[in-house]
């Protein structure tokens, strides 16, 4: 089932995040000052315990949270590397194959690299360009592949087509896990159960300032504000070459430059 907020930008998702908490923490206010004359102190000491605690729970979610979409960051950019290793290998060990191979397989690993590098520029929400060279890059694994066998029939030998083919077979591999990786992302539930928190801590807030008979100090808004980015920054790292956080493609480029060179 598609998902509603990954597909919306992180910067409209924390704008509108911010402008729902001054509003509900208005509303809290407004609520607040309705009862502050009947409020007892016992029972102002009991909302700012209430508030000390949701305070907690929703740090205790934030961590969660940057946690996961630090992880999901981190093995995006893992899986670059690892691509980019197993395309290079792969290209090393061509060199052993016959003449008639070895031209026409290293010409295929320069084209799947340039497939590569170009699929790591598309950001996900385009999914007809992404189709499209995920398609090739597939074509081209096969054409690949087809050639593997041809070397296996020519010379079948663990030194000349078996490291070849191993190495290939990795390169395959490689090729799944990095789209998988580009996928995960952090749940939707748990981007729902943060943001409804939020909501309750700023009506919380609001409400026990009305209690106490003023509004929300200006820190409040400053811890806001700190809120609403550390939101900002967790979704920008959960969505892969869509914010202002993308994962380093050097290796795909150094890799790109060293096939390309004569």
């Amino acid at each position: 089932m598609r998902e509603i907020m990954y597909d919306q930008s992180s910067v409209a998702i924390a704008v509108a995040l911010f402008v729902s908490m001054m509003i509900v923490v208005e509303i809290g206010y407004r609520l607040g000052t309705r009862t502050s004359g009947k409020a007892s102190e016992p029972t102002k000491a009991q909302i700012n315990t209430i508030q000390g605690s949701l305070l907690g729970i929703l740090a205790l979610l934030l961590g969660f949270t940057f946690s996961l979409a630090l992880q999901r960051f981190d093995a995006r950019s893992v899986a670059v590397v690892d691509e980019a290793n197993a395309i290079g290998t792969t290209a090393l060990r061509a060199q052993l194959l016959p003449d008639p191979l070895k031209a026409e397989v290293t010409d295929l690993l320069k084209q799947y690299t340039d497939n590569r590098v170009g699929a790591a520029t598309v950001a996900l929400d385009h999914e007809e360009q992404r189709a499209v060279l995920l398609t090739e890059g597939s074509q081209l694994l096969d054409k690949l592949w087809i050639k593997a066998i041809e070397s296996a029939e020519m010379d079948g030998g663990p030194v000349r087509s078996g490291l070849f083919i191993q190495a290939l077979n990795d390169m395959i591999d490689e090729y799944t896990n990095r789209d998988a990786v580009l996928s995960r992302h952090v749940p939707e539930l748990v981007l729902m159960l943060l943001h409804g928190t939020f909501l309750m801590t700023g009506l919380l807030v609001g409400y026990a300032s009305g209690v106490s008979g003023h509004r929300a100090s200006f820190v409040s808004y400053i811890l806001i504000g700190l809120i609403v980015l550390l939101v900002f920054i967790i979704i920008d790292l959960d969505r892969p070459r869509r914010g202002l956080i993308e994962v380093d493609q050097k290796s795909l480029l150094d890799l790109q430059r060293s096939l390309n060179r004569p």
